[in-house]
């Protein structure tokens, strides 16, 4: 059986039950460059990535070195270095930054049983370009005091006049929101998604503005009462014990609504579940230690890893069979959409008209 770990904690002072795994991760040796080094380009900026690579180079040997920026820097600096970028691993929350990414010529295809094993095809470019490691629901969350759960079923249900200066949403520019009009235009097509983002528009209690965060914690100051965040905002946010979060964490429930092609329409299939999302990486197309790059890559993906993105970030583990932290397991059942995640990049194009045309700033 292959260990599992209910806490980051645990997996740090057990790393010995981890060799075998690492075991499997590093059986390919760079023959090429024996460097012991591996280049990291990522927009993650979280302790539990910190740690992780920290473990990696433990039992590896393997040095980590990181480069960490937004996106757009990340993505800037790749384009100037051009052929001669250190990178040999590229780092990126979203599928449809990846699939940019993708599309400039920054990645390239890898085909590693390992990885396809340990990530579910539809959260994976289909040419293994890049990888999902961990998932994030774009769920709603709402003032429990305000709202009952089945008003809010369906993505849809969001642009009732019943929510008629209610939601709080960050803004457009923003590639959450983008990759969730994405997935509309992929089930559905551009003129349901753009009428979907009108009625949001709509039924903005402010303009938009702020974090994901920033839009919890206005629920907690009354100033809506429905907000569309990722999942793993709510998590650290019921997890933290700062005093200016309480209002918000005892007002805040949350809501796994479905896609729906329109207001008024039926939900057209009962698998089109919960817009979902990753955070991944894949080979930078220059790498310089290709078996490096991708030792890494499958280290993030194990058993090990998993638990610990899901217990020390809030996000759902991408690995069938390790469980979401016990917070986002409290939250109730998130039955995912399954479209394939590379269409968020070939619609990221058509769903920024979609916001433009709405008038989403």
């Amino acid at each position: 059986m292959k260990p599992q770990f209910s806490t980051f904690a645990a997996m740090i002072k057990k790393p010995l039950l981890f060799l075998p795994l690492f075991a499997l991760a590093c059986s390919a040796p760079n023959k090429d460059n024996m460097e012991d080094v591996v280049n990291v380009y990522t927009h993650r900026h979280y302790e539990t990535d910190k740690a992780l690579f920290a473990l990696f180079e433990k039992e590896s040997g393997i040095k980590v070195n990181v480069v960490m920026a937004d996106d757009d820097e990340l993505l800037s600096r790749l384009d100037a270095e051009g052929a001669n970028s250190p990178a040999d691993v590229i780092i990126t929350a979203d599928a449809g930054r990846l699939g940019l990414a993708e599309q400039r010529g920054f990645l390239k295809p890898i085909h590693d049983s390992t990885l396809e094993a340990n990530v579910p095809a539809h959260l994976r470019d289909p040419e293994g370009n890049w990888f999902g490691f961990t998932m994030r629901a774009r769920v709603v969350a709402y003032d429990k005091n305000k709202v009952a759960p089945e008003e809010l079923m369906t993505y849809a249900d969001l642009c009732s006049p019943r929510f008629k200066g209610q939601i709080l949403v960050r803004p457009s520019e923003h590639v959450y929101n983008q990759s969730l009009v994405a997935a509309m235009i992929a089930h559905f097509g551009i003129d349901s998604a753009t009428s979907w983002c009108k009625g949001i528009v709509a039924n903005m209690a402010r303009d938009p503005k702020g974090s994901d965060t920033d839009q919890l914690l206005a629920i907690g100051e009354g100033l809506g009462s429905v907000a569309i965040v990722n999942s793993y905002y709510i998590g650290k946010l019921m997890k933290s014990d700062d005093p200016a979060r309480q209002k918000a964490k005892n007002a805040i429930a949350v809501a796994f609504p479905l896609m729906q092609n329109d207001r008024e329409g039926e939900v057209l299939t009962p698998g089109i579940g919960t817009h979902v999302n990753i955070s991944g990486g894949g080979v930078a197309a220059h790498a310089k230690h290709e078996a490096n790059a991708i030792a890494l890559l499958r280290f993030l993906s194990s058993d090990a890893s998993q638990a610990a993105f899901a217990d020390g970030n809030m996000e759902y583990p991408v690995k069938p069979g390790i469980p979401a932290a016990a917070v986002l397991q409290g939250f109730g059942r998130l039955i995912p959409d399954t479209l394939d995640l590379s269409e968020l990049g070939r619609h990221n194009a058509e769903a920024v008209k979609a916001l433009d045309a709405a008038g989403w700033r």
